[in-house]
């Protein structure tokens, strides 16, 4: 049975007006769950005083007003909130599919992820297309989700040099990592292909296509489908 969420959690000031709620040190599914209960428990419940949450992949930077609060009287009402969280329900998560073409200029890097991992390029499309992806936290810039599941066959290092321009709806691999571009913006992943869809934009209710909690795969599509989605 996973450990009480009360257990194993460590505060930490990140500033003066700022303090860092960890539930331990590595990427997994219980910490992941144990944020976003925090997470859900604090906007169904705010606390006066709290002006920003900030989810991690197993951590929670709370933001708050110095003037109304102190680090330690904080972090009391926060042990206040994890002796509840068990009770906290974490709604279904969302199913979505992110379609892309993989390769030729969608995907510059792909022929180079494939020769450093001594396999096809359509093995590495087979392989991050095979997998259901999880949403732990956004951040970067908006829209940006950090995935975990990425299978581990295909771990590989950012470019040296990162570019200029990374051009919108770009899929990356970054380490154990992967993930879509939401905007033209520079970045040191390795492209492995592109999506048609708007990972972020102002004049949807839901800004950002991906929310933390999402489960996705990656469906491989054609050019010609790539431009038929990307003009409707």
């Amino acid at each position: 049975m996973p450990a009480p969420v009360t257990e194993g959690a460590r505060f930490q000031a990140a500033s003066d007006q700022s303090l860092l709620v960890y539930f331990g040190d590595e990427i997994s599914l219980d910490a992941h769950e144990r944020v976003r209960r925090l997470l859900l428990s604090l906007e169904s419940r705010p606390v006066a005083g709290i002006r920003n949450l900030h989810p991690a992949y197993c951590s929670l930077l709370v933001d708050f007003d110095a003037l109304r609060l102190r680090h330690d009287e904080l972090e009391a009402i926060l042990r206040e909130y994890l002796e509840r969280l068990d009770a906290v329900p974490l709604p279904s998560p969302r199913e979505l599919e992110i379609p892309t073409c993989y390769g030729g200029e969608f995907g510059p890097d792909l022929d180079k992820v494939a020769t450093l991992h001594g396999m096809t390029p359509d093995r590495v499309i087979e392989l991050h297309a095979s997998v259901t992806y999880l949403v732990y936290f956004l951040g970067f810039v908006p829209g940006f989700a950090y995935l975990g599941g990425l299978p581990a066959a295909l771990a590989t290092p950012r470019l040296a040099a990162p570019r200029r321009s990374v051009p919108a709806g770009s899929v990356g691999i970054a380490g154990d990592q992967t993930g879509v571009y939401p905007f033209a913006t520079p970045g040191g992943w390795r492209l492995i292909g592109r999506t048609p869809v708007a990972m972020f934009r102002p004049d949807r209710g839901d800004m950002s296509f991906l929310s933390i909690g999402d489960r996705l795969r990656f469906t491989p599509i054609s050019a010609a489908r790539f431009a038929e989605l990307q003009n409707q």
